[in-house]
């Protein structure tokens, strides 16, 4: 059941993955290196143990939907911050 689970995440990574690939073959606007995918893949797959970690050791249903909306919430603020730098530079004068 657990490597279930793990393939589940890591097929969902990927297929997260392919969207910005398909993207870029028929637009200019998303532009992703290597670099990026890589980026973007340790995020993903990140997020996804450490949701099922929260799903298995907490017990409390209340703790376990807190924990894992603040996995989530976490996920959103850095890749927001990756793609358009919401908190803004401290090199550059914002």
């Amino acid at each position: 059941m657990q490597y279930k689970r793990l393939v589940i995440i890591i097929s969902t990574a990927l297929a997260l993955l392919f969207i910005p690939l398909i993207a870029m073959q028929y637009t200019d606007d998303v532009n992703w290196s290597l670099f990026d995918f890589v980026i973007a893949g340790i995020l993903l797959i990140g997020t996804g143990l450490m949701c099922e970690f929260a799903w298995r050791k907490i017990k409390k249903i209340k703790y376990r939907i807190a924990i894992i909306l603040a996995i989530l919430a976490t996920l959103i603020i850095i890749w927001l911050e990756l793609a358009i730098g919401i908190f803004g530079s401290p090199f550059s004068g914002n």
